[in-house]
């Protein structure tokens, strides 16, 4: 379908170009459409089918180089030695194949049920269909509570309010209206369009589908990360480049051994070929790949048990590089519920408020004292309007002992605190509610009528600049009184004063209403009495601050970006400890609007020293973590909505939320925290950098034990000697006596400094010049005493096979010795 501004034309002729009417479509134009765009299905780009995460586990080139070696064993006869080889390459397999299935497991039992519903009017009459079945052009009706089923033109509204934190990072609800906007408007602005995989918060709407599928601002996101290629993770990379170094190891040394045996010392064609296959079997560490797969998945075991899904199971020892991360704020730095924090009576201090989310528990505090509201009785209307004009509902997951959500935010908010204040709707069956005007956009404004003891109240709850201008009086502690400029500009100010702490300001007003009054003229909510102001915010998860400073001790910048308004984002990065003292004077956040009127090279100068971005849309924040791995940063990407997937996917490591996150962002990730908690990446990295010093270690060992081998093999040869340790002896060396050192020494819990250091280079080898002196002095040691042990033996009575035992014993102790070398290169 060709791509329209649906949002810059009049309704009418969107309606026209899409050939519908508000009567709906016709049967007969809905299976031609279907026909036409296919169903109204997003399919599910990261799921994983467990073939391919089994063939993924050969994808490395440690494993192909064993299984060349294997095939050398077979060539030569040594079936022994290749039943072993292939074993260990099956182990491996194993190991890897199971522990990123019990992944996938973990994350689809995170994933929720998709509303799989949508009202619509065929033919002139109201049906409720599959939303699968949807086509452009179909009417369909949505109201509060629904989840929006496709992308769609608003043709008729009332109220109405959607959520669409999933898709643009907004944390309230959006006021919609079918009024025609600019061209240039951005998605996040577009008030007259409803978007796939957001939600109703409030309202009704009348809308024409305009986009299904892949045809939409979900699905553009899912071609986007269609296009991202995946690349090989910074465990995969430096695998492969030690896989190239052993492979070139093993075949140097088989190739001088061979020159040195059949040219200088003219043994015979078998010895050679027995001394060379024994030359490569030593060079090649047949163990590191099943002992890193082992290292990995007690590492991803750790991981998961700190509530940390390793989906990508290579991820684990990536998380331990991250450089920088780059985070979402709504739903990953903060809590994604609304929640009160100061309510402000005329003529009174700030009264604060304690609390978390949508749990009704919390003090009130004057002062540095708690306050009863009980013995306040101005308080009540107060509380009574927070209460009764609401239409949402909190309800009590015993079970899991959750409290969630039914309704718009902002009037959940509202609820919890009247509950807080002992306020609750159902034990007071003495009021009763006659009336319900839902939020209107136009008047910014909600209202309900309420009878109690045969008396009528009129309850506002609005916007306060509106609130404000249709008051006649003000609530005070000693009751209503005449609303007068200068009551109103100290009101004013004290609004302007939240707002500028990033609080949401909702104000609260009431009037008596003349008995028989049944309905709310929505042009008549006037001549009011203001009651108060509520400042409500998004608060930031209790332990992120905590957890943001442990970042940047371990040298790891965190990045915020996000959708909402960059005085929210500010806010939350002071509150957060993202923006500190040390930022004062430097440009604290950036909007999107403004990165995009910068040079590459301006932009890339901003990107190194700005730590907070707003109002961003998907492809920008993915712009920003590609100009970031080009300068050499290792990325780390959290977030949990739609518009996060892409970045997700881009990223070195992709985290995403596992309770609150989209099944989008889930799908793209690499990590998936099952508890939402940002505090949990701190504890994976932390994990992470575990993984890389075991990895590091048991590598180390492994290596030393192979130089050892060809070692003892090459000088053998150049003495005169005869073949110290045959291929069969050599694997037992490798997988047997390494692998029982090396799965112990994979067991390393850390040292508790590992976050007091850098990140590691994500340059840096597995097998680098910093270690090379100390393999080689180890190995040169290790091989001496075999040597001399076989020499002793061999000079003795002149029997091979005792001295070749002999050294085989020295070789395996000096083995288990070097565990203890290797537990801390400290």
């Amino acid at each position: 379908m060709m791509k329209k501004a649906w949002h810059n034309i009049d309704y009418n002729e969107v309606l026209e170009k899409l050939e519908s009417t508000p009567k709906g479509l016709t049967n007969e134009e809905v299976k031609k459409r279907l026909a036409q765009y296919g169903y109204n299905e997003i399919p599910e780009m990261g799921k994983k089918h467990w073939l391919f995460i089994l063939l993924k586990q050969y994808n490395s080139l440690l494993i192909w180089v064993l299984f060349i070696a294997a095939g050398i064993s077979w060539a030569t006869g040594h079936f022994a030695d290749m039943y072993i080889i292939l074993a260990v390459i099956l182990i491996n397999t194993m190991i890897g194949f199971i522990q990123e299935l019990k992944a996938e497991s973990a994350v689809s039992s995170l994933k929720s049920m998709l509303v799989a519903k949508a009202k619509v009017i065929r033919d002139g009459e109201k049906s409720t269909i599959e939303a699968r079945e949807l086509v452009p052009g179909d009417i369909i009706i949505l109201e509060e509570g629904d989840s929006i089923p496709a992308d769609a033109r608003l043709i008729e509204s009332k109220n109405l309010r959607a959520i669409e934190a999933p898709l643009t990072g907004e944390s309230v609800p959006v006021n919609k209206d079918t009024e025609a906007m600019p061209e240039n408007t951005v998605l996040a602005d577009q008030k007259n369009m409803l978007r796939k995989s957001t939600f109703i918060a409030g309202g009704y709407a009348l809308a024409v589908v305009t986009g299904t599928a892949m045809n939409t601002a979900i699905g553009e996101i899912a071609k986007t990360l269609g296009k991202i290629k995946v690349q090989k993770t910074n465990f995969q990379k430096k695998t492969d480049v030690l896989a190239k170094q052993m492979a070139v190891i093993a075949i140097a040394s088989a190739t001088l051994l061979f020159t040195v045996s059949y040219f200088i010392r003219q043994q015979e064609w078998e010895q050679v070929l027995l001394i060379s296959i024994a030359a490569l079997v030593s060079a090649i560490p047949e163990g590191l790949p099943a002992v890193l797969s082992i290292v990995l998945a007690i590492g991803a075991n750790r991981m998961a048990k700190r509530k940390a899904i390793i989906r990508e199971f290579t991820a684990t020892e990536t998380l331990g590089a991250v450089t920088t991360i780059i985070t979402d704020k709504t739903g990953t730095l903060t809590q994604n519920t609304l929640t009160t924090r100061k309510i402000g009576i005329y003529g009174e201090e700030d009264i604060r408020v304690s609390g978390e989310g949508w749990v009704p528990a919390g003090n009130f505090n004057k002062g540095s004292s708690v306050i009863d509201t009980s013995e306040h009785p101005y308080l009540d209307t107060f509380f009574q309007i927070c209460a009764f004009s609401n239409n949402s509902e909190i309800k009590h997951d015993k079970e899991k002992d959750l409290y969630n959500l039914m309704g718009d935010p902002t009037e959940g908010a509202l609820l919890v605190l009247a509950r807080k204040a002992g306020w609750n709707t159902t034990k007071l069956p003495e009021i009763k509610k006659i009336d319900d005007l839902p939020f209107n956009s136009t008047i910014k404004m909600r209202a309900t009528i309420v009878e109690q003891d045969k008396k009528l109240s009129l309850l506002v709850v609005g916007a306060p600049e509106k609130v404000l201008e249709k008051s006649v009086k003000v609530h005070s502690k000693s009751g209503a009184i005449e609303m007068t400029p200068e009551i109103a500009q100290s009101i004013r100010e004290r609004i302007e004063q939240w707002s500028g702490e990033a609080m949401r300001v909702i104000a609260l007003a009431y009037r008596d209403e003349k008995q028989g009054t049944d309905k709310i003229d929505e042009n008549k909510v006037d001549n009011l009495v203001f009651a108060g102001i509520v400042g409500m915010i998004d608060p930031p998860r209790p332990d992120v601050k905590e957890s943001v400073a442990a970042c940047h001790k371990a040298g790891i910048r965190v990045i915020m970006a996000t959708g909402d308004h960059i005085n929210t984002a500010i806010a939350i990065a002071k509150a957060t400890g993202i923006l500190t003292s040390d930022d004062e004077g430097k440009t604290k956040a950036i909007t999107e609007k403004q990165l995009l009127e910068l040079d590459d090279r301006e932009f890339d100068l901003v990107i190194q020293h700005t730590n907070v971005f707003a109002r961003l849309t998907p492809n920008m924040k993915l712009k920003i973590a590609e100009r970031l791995q080009a300068a050499g940063e290792l990325i780390a990407m959290t977030g949990d909505g739609v518009n996060d997937a892409p970045v997700l996917k881009k990223a070195d490591v992709g985290v995403a939320m596992g309770i609150m996150g989209t099944d989008v962002a889930r799908d793209a990730a690499n990590v998936v925290l099952s508890d939402d908690n940002f505090s949990t990446i701190v504890s994976a990295v932390e994990q992470g950098r575990i993984v890389f010093n075991n990895t590091r270690h048991t590598s180390f060992f492994l290596l030393t034990t192979n130089f050892a081998e060809i070692t003892t093999l090459v000088s053998a040869v150049a003495i005169g000697l005869p073949i110290p340790l045959t291929a069969t002896q050599i694997l037992w060396l490798n997988l047997v006596t390494d692998g029982a050192c090396t799965t112990a020494m994979a067991t390393e819990s850390g040292h508790g400094d590992e976050l007091e250091a850098k990140p590691v280079n994500p340059k840096e080898k597995i097998l680098n010049k910093e270690v090379l002196p100390f393999i080689i002095i180890n190995s040169v040691i290790m091989a001496v005493l075999a040597l001399s042990a076989f020499h002793w033996f061999f000079e003795q009575d002149g029997n091979e096979e005792k001295a070749r035992s002999a050294a085989f014993i020295v070789m395996a102790f000096c083995q288990l010795f070097n565990v203890f070398n290797m537990r801390s290169l400290k």
